[in-house]
């Protein structure tokens, strides 16, 4: 009989074909501890983090990671996953793209640059002066 040690089934994990570039959903198993009455209650629930593979580091190894990123009300959050935990449930592989580099740090200031120049775009709509219409009914008068 085999001995299991981690939950985790590493072949699946290994053959995933996870690459920089690639759009995932990744459900995490969270623990949430609740005290009721001199009683410790462990509820766990799933929660996904959908976003932009930037890197992935260590192959297949023990220690493999993944870098993912997504945008959240205009701020940037990455998220480092170790490939074989645990707590990972699943990763869904939504959306693959063709990119020509194994570590798409770049993004990062590709996307401050968007930012910077929608509010500056905002900001120029600001200093506008309002301008006044005239009725047909004035220009009579």
């Amino acid at each position: 009989m085999p001995i299991t040690i981690s939950s985790v089934n590493i072949e699946e994990r290994k053959n995933l074909g996870l690459r920089a570039g690639d759009t995932v959903r990744v459900w995490q198993k969270i623990t949430d501890r609740v005290v009721e009455k001199d009683k410790v209650k462990e509820k766990s629930r799933l929660q996904a983090f959908e976003g932009l593979v930037l890197a992935r580091k260590h192959g297949g190894e023990a220690g493999g990671t993944f870098t993912v990123r997504k945008v959240i009300d205009g701020v940037g959050v990455e998220r480092i996953f170790p490939l074989f935990s645990p707590t990972i449930d699943k990763i869904e592989i939504l959306k693959r793209a063709k990119v020509r580099r194994a570590k798409l740090y770049h993004i990062r200031d590709k996307a401050t640059k968007e930012i910077k120049k929608a509010m500056r775009h905002e900001r120029s709509e600001k200093k506008a002066p309002p301008v006044a219409e005239v009725s047909k009914e004035e220009t009579k008068a």
